[in-house]
């Protein structure tokens, strides 16, 4: 089965990277699955600024989301039928190891608990 790429997907996942904090979150969900609070709390942005890059994110298959209570969980797409970001998913993992906002940022992601941000 030949693999076929589309140019104005794949445009779309490369702008879907092209902004610094969606990377952040990309590699804040290499972590753990997280909420938009807990991602609010690393990033320290406006919850209507993370949703919208949140969304940015699931349009493109990088991300996928579930219902877990009250809250909406996000995390890396474990499957998607997208062979651009199957291809780039594992790529993104190896990116930024050094990074000080990255290191920051995934720090933070250990003690991040949306029952003690968000309440329960």
């Amino acid at each position: 089965m030949s693999m076929r790429f589309d140019m104005r997907e794949i445009t779309r996942v490369f702008k879907a990277l092209s902004d610094s904090n969606r990377l952040r979150i990309l590699k804040m969900l290499e972590v753990k699955p997280l909420c938009v609070c807990e991602i609010t709390e690393v990033l320290r942005l406006a919850t209507s600024t993370v949703s919208k890059h949140l969304s940015i994110l699931r349009e493109v298959d990088l991300i996928s989301d579930s219902k877990e209570g009250k809250w909406v969980i996000y995390q890396l797409n474990p499957s998607t039928g997208n062979e651009q970001v199957n291809q780039l998913l594992p790529l993104i993992k190896k990116w930024l190891p050094e990074d000080e906002i990255v290191k920051q940022d995934l720090e933070k992601v250990k003690f991040v608990d949306r029952n003690i941000i968000c309440g329960t």
